[in-house]
């Protein structure tokens, strides 16, 4: 049992399928950097729509329209939360494609 868990590891460490891991999981940091970001956008626009709404209430101003709030904040939500991911998956990406090239940049050299 033991040395069927270390096969494993081991096989995991390999260089092949440890960027292949390595992508993965950065591409998934990204998706989820996308939605943490995207999500807060919404959020702060819907507590700024909040706020706006009550104070037209309070000062009998006309009614602040939420589409007025949140249609642009959705905009803006979508292309800051793409451009951070975008960041992410091109700068860890970027580092697995040197790293990869590194190691066969190494192995040329010690094979000579």
């Amino acid at each position: 049992m033991l040395m069927a868990t270390r096969r494993r590891i081991a096989a995991l460490r390999e260089p092949t399928r440890a960027a292949r891991i390595a992508r993965l999981l950065w591409i998934a940091w990204a998706v989820i950097v996308w939605n943490v970001v995207f999500d807060h956008v919404i959020v702060v626009a819907g507590r700024e729509y909040i706020l706006a709404a009550s104070l037209a209430v309070a000062r009998s101003a006309p009614f602040a329209r939420m589409d007025d709030w949140m249609r642009p904040a959705v905009a803006r939500g979508l292309w800051t939360a793409s451009l951070a991911a975008l960041a992410i998956a091109a700068g860890g990406l970027s580092a697995i494609r040197f790293a990869v090239r590194g190691r066969d940049v190494a192995q040329v050299n010690t094979c000579a």
